[in-house]
């Protein structure tokens, strides 16, 4: 059981690895690449959390997620390794190793929508991967509705792929209709 543990243990912070590694080779390319958003107005249009506008996908704008980011993976990795090591590491003991994982997700502010696909957080998702996108009006049954006044009767863009969504907040009606003409585009072309 503990040798299943520790496979599927180094399986999932290898997974988070890659897909860390590959929003950071995504995010060096992507000055020539993005499609949205390029300027300070589309910047502060996108938020990726209530009270936060995302910042641009650049290793500068994005360092202290980058550093918190990599330090939690290092964290989990020296426990994993420090409880091998010790041989007293407790099958209980490793859904706390796990905990770290649930909130990594916002620690960078990114949205970008770029040639070849979409990042957001520490997600990036291939065009040929999105399933289905739509926007959701942040009304009053909506869980966003309260947080801010900006976000209040907005939009919410929900991108689902195969097995996990990502999600924006978008505060004006023109972002709202360049990134609806933009997912049209790339979406519409890998259903045919």
């Amino acid at each position: 059981m503990r040798l299943f543990l520790s496979l599927l243990f180094l399986i999932v912070i290898g997974y988070y690895g890659y897909r860390f590694i590959q929003v950071l080779l995504k995010m060096r390319k992507t000055k020539k690449d993005v499609i949205l958003p390029t300027t300070q107005e589309e910047i502060a249009a996108i938020r990726t959390y209530q009270q936060r506008t995302v910042k641009f996908p650049t290793y500068s704008e994005q360092k202290a997620g980058i550093i918190m980011y990599s330090l939690t993976l290092l964290f989990m990795f020296v426990m994993f390794f420090i409880g091998t090591c010790l041989k007293e590491f407790e099958l209980s003991f490793y859904p706390l190793i796990f905990l770290p994982l649930l909130h990594t997700y916002n620690f960078l502010d990114l949205f970008a929508v770029l040639d070849d696909g979409i990042l957001c957080g520490t997600r990036f998702i291939a065009w040929g991967k999105i399933k289905s996108f739509e926007f959701v009006r942040i009304d009053m049954n909506h869980k966003y509705y309260g947080f801010s006044k900006e976000v209040n009767d907005k939009y919410e863009l929900r991108v689902k792929a195969k097995f996990h969504y990502i999600s924006c907040i978008v505060t004006t009606d023109e972002i709202k209709e360049k990134l609806n003409s933009v997912l049209n585009e790339h979406v519409a072309v890998n259903e045919e």
